[in-house]
C-alpha cells in the first residue's frame, strides 16, 4: 500500500516537497490515476500502463476505445485526461498571447508542440501576429496523411488578409518523429514567403513539430 511507504517516497508528498519535475512518468501518472486496482497499488498500475502504451504521449494520443480497454481506466478517466490536456493547451495559449512581444522561441515552440505533437496525420497551421508581433490567432489550415499535407499559398494569403496580420509563423508536424526540414518543406516555405511579401507580411519562422522536438527554419537560417 502506498500509505505504508516512507512519506518522502509517496508521489503526492514528493511533488509537494521537491516539485513536479522530480517525479518519474509513473509517479505523475499515479497521481492522475489516484487509486490502484485489487492486488496492484497505483504506482505499479501506472508502470504497467506505461509499459503497455509505451509512453505518456501514447496515453494522451489513445482513442477512447483503446484507452478504456485497459484495466483501471474507464470513461471518467479518459474524460479527465482529455480535460487535463486541453487545460495545458489553453494555459500555453494564454502565456503566448499575454507576452508583450513574441520574443521567446521556447514559449512558441512549447505551445506548438502541445497543439500538434499528438496528431497522427500531418497538419499545417499558421500563427498570426500583429505589427507588434502579438498573437492574433492560431489556425489549422491543411490536413493530410501521415506523409504530408498539401499547402495552397492562395488560402494562406486569404487567411492573413482576413485577420489583417502583419507577420506569421508557420508550423506543421512530422508524425514520423523526424525533427528536420525536408526539401518540400523548404520549397513551400520559400513560396509562401514570396506570396506574402506581395502584401507586406513577414514570415518570421516555420517550425516543424516532431514529438517532443522542434526544428526552426529561422534558427537554421533557412528563411530569407
Amino acid at each position: 500500500m502506498i500509505k505504508d511507504w516512507p512519506e518522502k517516497e509517496r508521489p503526492r508528498e514528493k511533488l509537494l516537497t521537491y516539485g513536479a519535475a522530480s517525479l518519474s512518468d509513473a509517479e505523475l501518472l499515479a497521481i492522475f490515476l489516484r487509486t490502484g486496482v485489487k492486488g496492484c497499488n497505483v504506482v505499479d498500475l501506472a508502470r504497467q500502463l506505461l509499459s503497455s502504451f509505451g509512453s505518456i504521449a501514447n496515453i494522451y494520443r489513445a482513442q477512447e476505445s483503446e484507452f478504456t480497454q485497459h484495466h483501471g481506466l474507464g470513461k471518467a478517466k479518459y474524460v479527465q485526461l482529455q480535460a487535463c490536456l486541453e487545460m495545458s493547451k489553453r494555459y500555453l495559449s494564454e502565456e503566448l498571447q499575454q507576452s508583450p512581444l513574441l520574443t521567446s522561441s521556447q514559449t512558441t515552440q512549447n505551445y506548438l508542440k502541445m497543439e500538434l505533437r499528438h496528431e497522427t496525420r500531418e497538419i499545417f497551421a499558421v500563427l498570426l501576429l500583429d505589427n507588434q508581433h502579438q498573437v492574433i490567432a492560431f489556425e489549422k489550415l491543411f490536413y493530410g496523411t501521415i506523409d504530408g499535407a498539401a499547402v495552397y499559398p492562395r488560402i494562406v494569403v486569404e487567411l492573413v488578409l482576413k485577420y489583417q496580420a502583419a507577420a506569421v509563423i508557420f508550423t506543421h508536424n512530422h508524425p514520423s518523429g523526424i525533427a528536420e526540414a525536408s526539401i518540400a518543406d523548404k520549397q513551400i516555405t520559400a513560396r509562401l514567403v514570396k506570396a506574402l511579401a506581395l502584401i507586406d507580411v513577414r514570415v518570421l519562422d516555420h517550425i516543424i513539430v516532431a514529438g517532443n522536438q522542434c526544428y526552426s527554419l529561422a534558427e537554421h537560417h533557412e528563411i530569407d
